[in-house]
């Protein structure tokens, strides 16, 4: 059953802006370690792709925060919510702190599937965020 879904766009070129007058401090407020080692893959093709890669991986939390029903607030931070892959290269959400408490409180304590789907084509990235009781 779903108990939550999300849709986010964001703008690429706001993210490259960013990341040019920020540096790492925009990086590592919203991104984790697994998340940045993802991202700096892209880096070494080229700066755009770095961006594209970190819009994409925005949307996706803002998508998961909209599921989740929370938004960036009551206890949900950037980093409690975590793009991971898994073996077979399809993208999910590892939940921490805050989050993994509001997605408990979705569940009722059952187990849950968050689906993730992300692209991008400059200059936007899109991401949608399924949270499914099962």
């Amino acid at each position: 059953m779903i108990v939550g879904i999300g849709s986010d766009l964001a703008n690429i070129t706001r993210i490259e802006e960013s990341i040019e007058k920020f540096g790492d401090r925009f990086i590592n407020k919203i991104f984790s370690e697994y998340e940045q080692q993802e991202m700096l893959r892209r880096k070494k093709v080229s700066p755009r792709r770095y961006a594209s890669a970190a819009a994409k991986r925005f949307a996706v939390k803002e998508a998961c925060s909209k599921a989740l029903g929370t938004g960036l607030r009551r206890g949900t931070y950037w980093k409690d919510m975590e793009v991971i892959h898994l073996p077979s290269g399809k993208p999910t959400m590892k939940l921490s702190n805050g989050a993994l408490e509001h997605a408990k409180r979705l569940t009722q304590g059952g187990e849950m599937v968050i689906n993730v789907t992300m692209t991008d084509d400059y200059p936007w990235a899109q991401a949608f965020v399924i949270i499914e009781k099962i």
